[in-house]
Parts: structure tokens; C-alpha cells; sequence
């Protein structure tokens, strides 16, 4: 990272911003032109390499995306359902090869075919309307899936009006700031996009650095295939995430909040943009809101296609204009992130939970779940369910409850389910009784809740070829920053698509040796976190895989 660098494209703050017009210049061919990029970089007092650098990393900017018109998801709900083949086979009725790309994921896992056409996402039996979605400039496809709790109804709750929904806000303005942050401390509620850290530590420790100039972000780059909680909230309870965000604003004394939504979700970035609106229009955001003296506005950045920018220090770069390259901490993003200002990031799901909490006090949500797993979780099933859909658990909540009773059991034979995206563990069905919804639970048997999405693995679906799928997955959304990611996924991808493809056995003590490197060299959880669900499926699937090692 430099700190020159990030000076400069912070200069004209948030509103002019590089990434932004990067994505705007890029909309009409695919790719940015030679003659946009050295525009901008004489417009923003950079080098020509530096727009070049950051257009090619993007999947939406760099040059290979000319001339795409239409996009399939290649996540890894969609890749074990096998609907893709047809889908692209379809497509390929109406489109070149060359204008086909690929989108990783479109949140549409609870019905899968998905695809991505004219701004809009499709998915389920929407292929099958080709015709009429290439000639219609309306969304024909509207997806509609399960929304449900078992217990505590808190993000899934139903919108009354700004009016009501906003007066905790108002009250907390005229309490103490510190009195506020104490609340959410209180609560104990953890960052629900992964790494479980306690928010109100996270809050404290930006609130704790003096600077006139502060950030937060909401991390909105859903990038887990298998999870779409995100998108849920964002599409269908939006001022959940702004109070939020308003809140944290307040908190730490930051005045401006970014949402960074991740391109394959356009239609939440609409949905968010008219909510800011109305917002504005009541005089919710702005200058010294409620006579409080606390300003904050709102920018959305739409993201352009890369699934490291879910890692807040690649996601800060990815604002800056930079390439989405991790950084090296210390310093954190609290004491030094975007434009060089402290910042804090937290998640879609993890900021929707602080109106609950300023609602209703933070021991409220403290008495939900469990001891170190407070309140609720947004739990995310794929299309292998009877009763795929969006399930709002407590804390706690036996796997099985959620996969037998709210997911009403499979369609068809399935030998396991990943949970937590590409990085979380790979479970096996024989374990689905030993698992609740915490942590510490997930922890405690070698596994990850991550984001709490839940991939199916049919039983007809070989596990070499989903190990190779997850390392081809890693190797290619890599950031390139550190040797043992960039290299090591790529290696292992190899290794797997050897063997599947030919009598090649794989040493098991140097692939061991692989996944050992991984975890400790890489810098961030990407490279590190890849090993889990491989180590996971050696572990329960050695009778399948033993004809792949020796």
C-alpha cells in the first residue's frame, strides 16, 4: 500500500471517486479504452499504470470483458446443481460464444439456471423465456423464495415507515455517544461476514482514534457462492442497514458511510440508492441531523467483479481505485483505511442488527442464543432443499432443526453440505446431528459457520472434482499479494485436475505440505482458509479420495 497514493485518490473525497468513474466509462463496451484510462489518471494525479493496473484485475473492467452480453453464474450452488451447461447452451442460442462471461454468484442458489442479462439477474425456469427477456427492457423474473424465523423475529421483521423505524435513531442522538457504543457492546453482537469479531470492539477501537475525517463502510460484496443473506437484506430491509450504519456513524464520529455493493446484485444497488432518497427527503441524513449536530451522508459504490474485495483491507483499495490487494496490518483499517482515515467495516447482516439492539437495548439481544453466539442468524439453503429459502435462527439452533424442520430435508441423496462459503468447512450429513448454530460449535468440530450459507454436495457429485473446483475457484479470485496464495491455490488446482484427468497420484505428504504452507504463509484468510473444507473432505471421503493419493 502507499500512503502517497492513497493521499491523492482521497483528494476529492468520496463523491469524485476513481473506482466509481472506472465502472461508469467501462459501461458501454465492457472494458474502460486506453484513452479513459489515461483521463482519469491525469485527472486524479496518477500514473497511467495505476488505471491500467486497477481495470485489468476486474472481472467487469478488464480488457477480456469486452463485448460480454450476457453472464452465467459459475457459483458453487449452481455448479452442483448441474443447471449450467443448459443455461450457457441456451444462451448460446441468441449469443457468440465470445459475448457469453461468467458471474460468481448471482444470490439466486435457492433455485439455480442462474444468469445475468441486461442489468437484471434471472434464475430458475427464466431461461426457458429467452426470447422474451432479450426483447422486454422489464425484469421478467422476479424471484421469490422462503422467508421464515423459528423464534426471534429481528431481521426478518416487516418495515412499518421511516417515521417509526427511524425514531431510535432520533433518541439515540440525544443520548451520549459512549452511552450508545456501551449498548452495543453490551449486546455482544459478532460480525456475522465470517470472522465473528465483537462489533462494538470493532466501533470502539475507530472511535478511539482522533480524526476529523473518519469512514464506515458496510462490507455489501457478498462474494460466498451459496449465501445470498446479504442480498435479502439489501433488497428487502435496506433501512435496517442504513440505521445501522447511522448509528455506527454516531458512534465513532464518522460522517460519511459507504456502501460497497458487489455488481452481481443490481438490483439492490436501485433498492439501496431510492431508501438513501427517502432518507434524504425526511431529513435523516445530512447536515446536523435532528438539530444533533451529527452529520453523515451516504455513497454507494458499485463493485465490478472480484471475490477478494470481501476482505476489508482489499475492499478499502478497491475504493481507493487500487488494485483489490490485501494489506498489511498493523495498521488497521481503525487507525489507518480509506484515504489514510480511520475506518471500520462491518457486514450487510452485522450492521441490519443494530436496530434491534438501540430498539431494544443490548442485553435484549445478549439474552438470545447463547453465551458467546448472542441473537440471531440469517441462514441461507440452496435448491436442494424441500423448502429452499432465507431462515432467521437463534443462535444455538441445532443444524439439524434448521435442515429438517425449516429446510424440510433434501430433494434427493446428498453426502454433504459446505457452510460458510468456498472457505468454510465441508460437512459431512453424518455430522449434521453434532452441529448448532454458534461458533463455538462450528469451531469445536473442525468446521467454520462463516456467512451460514449452506451448499449442497449431491452424492452423485465426485469429491476430487469439488476439491478441484474450490482450489480453481481460490486460484482465480486470488489477489496475487502473497506467494503462498497466488501460487499455492494454483498448484493445488493442478494436482486435482491431474488426477481426476489422468492416472496421476497425488503425494499425500507434499499435498498435506500444500495445505500447510496455505494456512500459515498467506496473508489473509483466502490463501489460509482454502485448506479447511480440502482437510474436511480427506478426512470424512478418504474411501472416495484414496484412488487420487498415494
Amino acid at each position: 500500500m502507499s500512503d502517497n497514493l492513497s493521499e491523492l485518490l482521497g483528494r476529492k473525497g468520496v463523491k469524485e471517486n476513481l473506482f466509481d468513474k472506472l465502472g461508469n466509462v467501462a459501461k458501454q463496451d465492457g472494458t474502460p479504452t486506453e484513452d479513459e484510462l489515461a483521463k482519469l489518471a491525469d485527472e486524479f494525479l496518477i500514473g497511467k499504470a495505476n488505471t491500467f493496473g486497477t481495470a485489468s484485475f476486474y472481472d467487469f473492467l478488464k480488457p477480456e470483458n469486452k463485448g460480454k452480453k450476457a453472464y452465467v453464474c459459475n457459483g458453487t450452488a449452481c455448479v452442483c446443481a448441474g443447471t449450467q451447461e443448459a443455461v450457457i447452451d441456451l444462451l448460446k442460442n441468441h449469443f457468440v460464444l465470445d459475448e457469453i462471461g461468467h458471474m460468481t454468484c448471482l444470490g439466486r442458489c435457492h433455485e439455480n439456471s442462474a444468469f445475468h442479462y441486461g442489468g437484471n439477474n434471472y434464475s430458475g425456469t427464466a431461461v426457458n423465456n429467452l426470447n422474451r427477456i432479450i426483447d422486454s427492457d422489464n425484469n421478467l423474473n422476479q424471484d421469490i423464495y422462503n422467508v421464515k424465523d423459528n423464534g426471534a423475529k429481528i431481521l426478518t421483521q416487516d418495515f412499518t415507515n421511516i417515521s417509526e423505524y427511524y425514531q431510535p435513531f432520533k433518541d439515540a442522538l440525544k443520548k451520549e455517544s459512549s452511552d450508545v457504543l456501551e449498548e452495543i457492546k453490551t449486546s455482544n453482537v459478532r460480525g456475522r461476514g465470517g470472522a465473528g469479531f465483537p462489533m462494538g470492539l470493532k466501533l470502539e477501537f475507530c472511535r478511539n482514534v482522533k480524526n476529523d475525517t473518519k469512514f464506515i463502510i458496510c462490507n455489501a460484496d457478498e462474494g460466498d457462492p451459496g449465501a445470498y443473506s446479504d442480498r435479502y437484506l439489501l433488497e428487502h430491509q435496506p433501512h435496517a442497514v442504513l440505521f445501522g450504519m447511522l448509528i455506527s456513524g454516531y458512534v465513532t464520529h464518522a460522517n460519511y458511510g459507504i456502501l460497497y455493493i458487489r455488481a452481481e446484485y443490481p438490483e439492490a444497488v436501485k433498492i439501496v440508492q431510492n431508501a438513501i432518497d427517502a432518507l434524504e427527503t425526511q431529513g435523516l441524513i445530512g447536515e446536523s441531523i435532528d438539530d444533533s449536530g451529527f452529520d453523515f451522508q451516504f455513497k454507494i459504490i458499485q463493485a465490478q467483479g472480484s471475490y477478494i474485495c470481501g476482505e476489508e483491507t482489499a475492499l478499502i483499495n478497491s475504493i481507493e481505485g487500487q488494485r483489490p490487494e490485501v494489506r498489511v496490518r498493523p495498521p488497521f483499517p481503525a487507525q489507518k483505511g480509506l484515504f489514510n482515515k480511520p475506518t471500520t467495516v462491518n457486514n450487510v447482516e452485522t450492521l441490519a442488527a443494530l436496530h434491534y439492539i438501540i430498539s431494544n437495548g443490548g442485553q435484549a439481544w445478549k439474552s438470545i442464543g447463547t453465551e458467546r453466539s448472542s441473537g440471531t442468524k440469517l441462514v441461507s439453503l440452496d435448491s436442494f432443499f424441500n423448502n429452499p429459502g432465507m431462515y432467521e435462527v437463534e443462535m444455538g439452533t441445532p443444524l439439524s432443526v434448521v435442515v429438517n424442520e425449516l429446510g424440510g430435508g433434501f430433494k434427493q441423496d446428498v453426502k454433504a453440505l459446505q457452510i460458510g462459503g468456498p472457505l468454510g468447512g465441508l460437512v459431512p450429513v453424518s455430522k449434521i446431528n453434532d452441529l448448532t448454530i454458534d461458533f463455538e460449535s462450528f469451531s469445536k468440530e473442525g468446521f467454520l459457520l462463516g456467512h451460514a450459507s449452506v451448499v449442497c454436495v449431491p452424492s452423485d457429485f465426485p469429491i476430487m472434482k469439488f476439491i478441484e473446483h474450490l482450489f480453481d475457484f481460490a486460484s482465480y479470485e486470488s489477489c496475487g499479494k502473497c506467494f503462498p496464495c497466488r501460487l499455492g491455490t494454483k498448484r493445488g488446482q493442478e494436482l486435482s485436475e491431474k488426477a481426476l484427468t489422468s492416472d496421476y497420484k497425488i503425494d499425500r505428504a507434499l499435498f498435506a505440505d500444500l495445505l500447510t504452507t496455505l494456512e500459515q504463509g498467506s496473508l489473509c484468510a483466502h490463501g489460509g482458509g482454502i485448506p479447511l473444507p480440502v482437510r474436511n473432505a480427506m478426512q470424512y471421503f478418504d474411501d472416495e479420495l484414496k484412488q487420487y493419493f498415494n
